[in-house]
């Protein structure tokens, strides 16, 4: 499945109807309220395996089973202060000399689930998150639609604001340069899928492995960041085959950091 490709949007009866609007207008697709499932089954079961369904509980991608739903609530553990002090990211992102981190802005030019950028803004960064592919924009605006409700979120979430375009072109026209940018560009597939994690291969179903990786990179150097970090297999290859300032090494990934000349 790629951006141009529609998708089923399933709505049970208990979603909210505000919801579910404005997912078809951003989707420009239609839904299947839950009444009318039986009479479309046919149409439904012949439709590409992976769905989108929302219900009371938010919205979720379902293949084969599987669903994946954005859920910001699991990661609070790790906004402890012992615990996000040691996060490799946060690490990578931090400047020397600054802090009051409130006073930064970073940059997710490749968001997913926003996972990445939560972790900043827990760490008092203002984030922007892009996310060009629209499926996976509407289960992360969703995921920030249902955690801004949440108290124990909504501080740091009120910290992440979502842009649903393509970062490589929006990086290019920004007239402020952010502090830091994130590039998490999806990993190559593996050859035994047993390695990737569930989560992964819903998303891999959607977005593709990066394709433009030296656009990417060049769109992030040319907004005038004061440093780029990029997320990396442990092993892999440099993004674009350019070489960073210095590496901040995990078990299983590692953080590349350049270090833009000013």
């Amino acid at each position: 499945m790629n951006c141009n490709e529609k998708i089923i949007l399933y709505a049970n009866k208990d979603a909210d109807e505000a919801v579910v609007r404005s997912i078809e207008e951003q989707l420009q697709i239609s839904a299947v309220r839950e009444q009318l499932m039986a009479e479309r089954e046919t149409e439904f079961e012949d439709a590409a395996p992976a769905y989108l369904q929302i219900d009371a509980s938010g919205l979720s991608l379902v293949e084969d089973g599987r669903a994946l739903r954005g859920d910001f609530s699991r990661l609070l553990p790790r906004l402890i202060p012992n615990n996000l002090n040691g996060e490799l990211l946060v690490k990578a992102a931090r400047l020397k000399g600054v802090q009051n981190t409130a006073a930064l802005t970073a940059v997710d030019a490749t968001a997913g689930l926003g996972e990445d950028a939560f972790l900043l803004a827990g760490a008092g960064f203002q984030v922007d998150l892009y996310e060009r592919n629209p499926v996976i924009s509407e289960l992360l605006w969703d995921a920030l639609r249902r955690g801004l409700e949440d108290p124990a979120l909504a501080q740091v979430l009120c910290r992440m604001r979502l842009h649903m375009e393509d970062s490589i072109e929006a990086l290019a026209g920004r007239a402020v340069p952010p502090d830091i940018v994130v590039l998490d560009p999806m990993f190559p597939k593996r050859q035994k899928s047993g390695l990737i994690k569930k989560k992964f291969q819903l998303l891999q179903q959607l977005e593709q492995p990066c394709g433009e990786e030296s656009d990417l990179l060049q769109a992030a150097i040319s907004c005038g960041p004061r440093r780029i970090v990029i997320k990396r297999p442990l092993k892999g290859p440099y993004l674009a085959g350019m070489k960073p300032s210095y590496s901040i090494k995990g078990k299983s990934i590692r953080y590349d950091c350049i270090v833009p000349m000013r």
